[in-house]
């Protein structure tokens, strides 16, 4: 994969990490179009690249992020506060100076612990059985259909409804885990995750921004262990194949492409909601299966 290559994957992941539309099987897709072959180095660089994608969304909710970060050392504090009056004061202040992050750090691991559960004990079998551009082409239709009826119910059960309902801070342990139950289903390629935790998000009565902001931010713990996690386990490889300025390269372009794909789509969502991503996974899968089916393309 020489450098060209490399921006072009850093692209596709960052514009498509948090659309509701499969990064994994867009990049499946680019990978199969420029000719670069499925082993585990290109696997693997795929999710490393997703560091940009995380980097993009931790610089947009920076504040978000920092009040989680001061909870957790305040709860971290907690236990030396039983021994140390100044430990314990710092604790306190801490936690009261974020009660919701406090909160937020709580839904986000409730909804994170289920992926780490199903990725440890299905991770080879989705691999061995789900990997190939046909597996996506189901998912990106089935994926499709699923927002457009999700959309219909949602105008139906509710006409003019799209900015009532439960926001981030009114989020319960029961909705985060279900919510990252949900999460779990986007292990199968051309899914989305986005798609998995925004959608799941709406059913369970939230509003399109704290339902799409929920799923940025625990996409930022669930990407970075799992990009964490392909990095140890096959960094030897990765530096064998590719060379540290294409890595470079592909993360800058991802984290460039994310900052201004997320920017966009919460506008966009609040203006117009899922539907047209349903629409667009629906034709992609159409012109991906014609092109399969007539050996343009290789599974």
């Amino acid at each position: 994969m020489n450098w060209i290559e490399a921006i072009i994957i850093g692209i596709v992941e960052g514009v498509t990490e948090y659309l509701p539309v499969s990064s994994t099987g867009h990049i499946l897709l680019a990978q199969r179009t420029l000719g670069i072959p499925d082993t585990e180095a290109s696997k693997a660089f795929a999710i490393v690249v997703q560091a940009g994608a995380i980097l993009a969304v931790l610089g947009i909710y920076f504040q978000k992020a920092r009040g989680m970060t001061e909870a957790v050392a305040g709860t971290m504090l907690a236990l030396p506060g039983l021994f140390f009056q100044k430990a314990r004061d710092m604790s306190q202040a801490l936690i009261r100076k974020n009660p919701q992050g406090l909160l937020l750090v709580r839904n986000v691991l409730l909804a994170f612990i289920p992926v780490v559960i199903f990725g440890l004990l299905l991770e080879k079998k989705v691999d061995a059985l789900l990997t190939g551009l046909w597996p996506t082409v189901a998912s990106w239709f089935v994926g499709g259909v699923a927002i457009l009826a999700v959309a219909w119910f949602k105008r139906t059960a509710a006409p003019g409804s799209r900015g009532i309902g439960l926001t981030l801070e009114q989020i319960t342990p029961r909705i985060a885990i279900i919510i990252g139950l949900l999460q779990c289903v986007a292990m199968w390629p051309g899914t989305s995750r986005s798609l998995m935790t925004i959608v799941g998000g709406l059913l369970c009565g939230l509003n399109m921004i704290a339902a799409v902001e929920f799923s940025f931010l625990l996409g930022m713990v669930t990407l970075t262990a799992a990009a964490g996690y392909k990095f140890l386990k096959n960094y030897s490889v990765l530096f064998d194949t590719y060379s540290v300025p294409s890595m470079l390269f592909g993360c800058f372009a991802a984290w460039l492409s994310a900052f201004l794909a997320v920017k966009w789509m919460v506008s966009f969502l609040q203006k117009h909601g899922l539907q047209p991503f349903g629409y667009y996974r629906i034709g992609l899968a159409v012109l991906v299966a014609i092109l399969l089916m007539s050996h343009v393309l290789t599974p």
